[in-house]
């Protein structure tokens, strides 16, 4: 295997140089890089290691985005799902007296909580149940 020279980067930053380095850059950053490799006739490697750009590949995908649709085509895009969109939220219930309801309202509410306890003791007798067969065994 044959000896290679250092990357530039590491030439620039040192060790440093060669970690991986997670970071978004802004459309403005991202056109002043590819300005100063064009005036000073820089390769994508001497101009990554000048900006310290670990990502490989990052300034010509730059070049090709800016030139297929200039500035606004470097602009960062949101990755990953579109947030679900939130439903405005309900008004409170009206909180009447028992006095201000209806009679079918108040009976329909009362079958409600009848059903809603005769849940709760099945569901507290299945429970009771469980704990006598795991006892036994």
């Amino acid at each position: 295997m044959a000896w290679t020279p250092p990357p530039d980067s590491y030439r620039q930053h040192g060790v440093e140089g060669l970690r991986k380095k997670y970071r978004h850059q802004s459309a403005a950053f991202q056109l002043l890089v590819l300005e100063r490799m064009r005036r000073e006739g820089l390769s994508y490697r001497q101009t990554a290691a000048l900006f310290d750009i670990r990502e490989d590949g990052a300034i010509g995908r730059w070049e090709r985005q800016y030139h297929s649709g200039g500035l606004a085509a470097l602009a960062p895009t949101r990755q990953g799902r579109r947030p679900m969109p939130q439903k405005p939220p309900s008004p409170p219930p009206e909180s009447r007296s028992d006095d201000e309801r209806s009679q079918e309202e108040l009976l329909e509410e009362l079958a409600y909580l009848r059903a809603e306890n005769a849940y709760l003791k099945k569901l507290d007798a299945l429970a009771q149940e469980k704990r006598v067969t795991t006892r036994g065994k």
